[in-house]
């Protein structure tokens, strides 16, 4: 099919010009939070015009977050470098999106043909994109832009009507909810059992709030809600590994190694989850669980759980971010570390109680510990 003839220097007309069945390629290669924060733009783009054909090229272990996603007509795996760029040409994109940003993304742009290459102003090697989109990046706070919102601007640019961010959406597979609902009857917790999935684990340590005060979290939880907390760690959490053996193991259900399509099928089932700023704590809202999320050195109003019943438990201290993961200021993270167990128990009660999943007292189940 030949290519539609579009003029970069009108952005705004871009997405309006493109002929029926055209080809829109998406770059955001990793990150599961990105990714998932990146879903309410595709969703946005495809209510609008369904009949684009949106192809998202992603890093392979990021696959599972859009299995079953109906504004997704294609998946493109990365693999090394020039068959990815091979299969990129192959398709004769009439516009690639790159919400990616980094070098790597820059140079697959560029290489991808698409006459049309789209990113944030400012970003490396800016010279392979001949449309730049003017914002800030959403991790920046003077601007407090949620992450969603952030993607959506590249297609407002080019011609997207203005309205807002849809949610996110996950959709679970039958064979991992399968899976899931067999591991945890091993650990006995039978199919209709309420739970509430814990993350103790992050990245970096100013974003971890102590595996203790979460142990005294599950309990509660168990005590005076009748949820059974499920512990779940992922790939890099063998730093806590042995705390969360001795703290949380004795009141919870630990849960380790699962792989992501599992991850996924297990939030599905939750009632709650409580965790620290995360991938997995998006995978949680993009499925409609309410959320409870302490956040540290990371900027809450850019990474909320989006479009779902939630609370942010966080102090504020006059000091910079730290994404490098010490603080710069104090001897300590304070940032999180000050955080109590009983403000994240009052956010836990506020929305169980909105959500209609609290147990009234006297019907509390009760476990030794």
């Amino acid at each position: 099919m030949p290519q539609p003839v579009l003029d970069p220097h009108l952005p705004s007309s871009l997405l309006p010009s493109l002929p029926p069945g055209a080809r829109v390629l998406v770059i955001r290669l990793r990150s599961i939070g990105d990714v998932v924060l990146t879903l309410p733009a595709l969703s946005a783009l495809h209510a609008w015009r369904p009949d684009v054909r949106i192809s998202l090229l992603l890093d392979p272990s990021c696959v599972p977050l859009v299995e079953g996603n109906p504004s997704v007509s294609e998946v493109l795996v990365r693999r090394s470098f020039l068959p990815t760029v091979r299969e990129l040409r192959r398709r004769r994109f009439s516009m690639v999106f790159n919400m990616h940003g980094g070098p790597a993304s820059a140079v697959l742009t560029g290489l991808s043909g698409a006459p049309v290459r789209v990113c944030w102003a400012g970003r490396q090697f800016s010279f392979l994109y001949n449309v730049r989109v003017p914002l800030p990046a959403a991790a920046d706070a003077r601007f407090r832009m949620h992450t969603a919102e952030h993607r959506l601007q590249q297609f407002l640019w080019a011609g997207l009507p203005a309205g807002p961010a849809p949610p996110a959406a996950l959709y679970p597979q039958p064979d991992a909810l399968a899976a899931v609902q067999l591991r945890l009857a091993e650990k006995g917790i039978a199919p209709g059992k309420r739970y509430a999935v814990l993350r103790p684990g992050g990245a970096v340590p100013n974003k971890c709030w102590p595996v203790e005060s979460f142990a005294q979290l599950a309990r509660w939880l168990r005590e005076e809600h009748g949820l059974v907390p499920v512990v779940n760690l992922g790939p890099g959490d063998e730093g806590i590994a042995a705390a969360v053996e001795k703290h949380l193991a004795p009141v919870s259900v630990v849960i380790a190694s699962l792989d992501l399509r599992r991850l996924i099928a297990l939030m599905a089932g939750a009632d709650l989850l409580v965790g620290n700023d995360t991938g997995p704590t998006h995978i949680a809202a993009a499925l409609g669980k309410p959320c409870v999320v302490i956040f540290g050195a990371s900027d809450s109003a850019a990474w909320r759980p989006w479009q779902t019943g939630h609370r942010v438990v966080e102090n504020v201290f006059p000091c910079e971010r730290c994404p490098a993961g010490r603080c710069a200021t104090f001897r300590e993270s304070r940032c999180i570390l000050t955080v109590t167990v009983d403000q994240v128990r009052r956010a836990c009660q506020e929305l169980l109680t909105e959500n209609g999943r609290s147990k009234s007292a006297g019907a509390a189940e009760r476990h030794p510990g």
